[in-house]
């Protein structure tokens, strides 16, 4: 029988590399975090999104409440490539960010490099 996923207040107060995903979780400056993680500029937040599940925009009210300005959105969408619906493809827009859905690996790999680069980019990754 599987547990329910518990999701604390976590909360990582800075910007870093994803150095590894899988088993439910990830892997990051010196941690490990089991569930998903929305990586912002103002920090890496726990979120309570598991693979499967619906995605709709109140779920990324961290995302579209940041103070700094965010250009790219990449959300992984667990194992496989799954589309954004339409009304949080809009509310993206409305806001001025590309959104990008990729499977989870794809949105850690593409973080890391346009965080390399200094983009002003931020990522919803959900756990695989």
């Amino acid at each position: 029988m599987r547990r329910p996923l518990e999701v604390r207040n976590a909360h990582f107060p800075g910007r870093a590399p994803i150095d590894s995903y899988g088993n439910g979780g990830f892997r990051f400056a010196g941690m490990s975090h089991r569930g998903s993680l929305l990586l912002l500029p103002s920090g890496i937040y726990g979120w309570d999104v598991e693979e499967g599940q619906a995605l709709e925009p109140a779920q990324f009210f961290r995302i579209f409440d940041e103070v700094e300005p965010i250009e790219f959105v990449l959300v992984g969408t667990g194992a496989d490539i799954r589309p954004l619906p339409a009304p949080l493809r809009a509310a993206f827009r409305a806001r001025g960010m590309n959104s990008d859905p990729m499977s989870t690996g794809a949105a850690v790999r593409t973080y890391n490099i346009m965080l390399a680069e200094e983009r002003r980019v931020a990522a919803a990754v959900i756990a695989v």
